[in-house]
């Protein structure tokens, strides 16, 4: 059965086989956002780290709100995404990254304004995969 994004029945979710495919996706994600930084320099690594960061934050809330569409996904992450960005504008972030490894990469340490499109950008990416992986189901193929 192929049920369209726009009339996708909330109850056809099956929420067990959505968080595990959620979770690979985090895992993966993750991977690659790791793997990009040990591989290339420069704005490939940073943007396309930002992007990764919200496709992270998407697949970890698919995680936790498996019934959820993929557009609030989408904002719901790149809310927490540009959060964390205009919370950089403190000294909390720089403060904590100072001590831990991870805070610096889950907080950053300074504010960079192109970072929010980026976070778009990654917000987008991850509603379109969402949207395409929720609109299939395993008796499709």
């Amino acid at each position: 059965m192929i049920l369209l994004p726009g009339n996708r029945d909330r109850d056809a979710v099956d929420p067990a086989r959505t968080r595990l495919v959620a979770t690979g996706a985090a895992v993966l994600v993750l991977g690659a956002g790791l793997g990009l930084r040990t591989v290339a320099v420069g704005s490939v690594a940073k943007y396309g780290g930002d992007a990764l960061y919200t496709v992270l934050l998407l697949a970890l809330f698919v995680v936790v709100a498996p019934r959820s569409t993929p557009l609030r996904a989408a904002v719901v992450a790149l809310t927490a995404s540009w959060a964390v960005e205009f919370l950089q504008l403190s000294a909390i972030p720089a403060e904590l990254s100072e001590r831990s490894a991870i805070a610096r990469l889950v907080l950053g340490s300074t504010f960079n304004a192109p970072d929010l499109f980026w976070y778009v950008v990654g917000a987008a990416a991850g509603c379109l995969v969402h949207t395409a992986l929720r609109s299939w189901s395993p008796s499709d193929s």
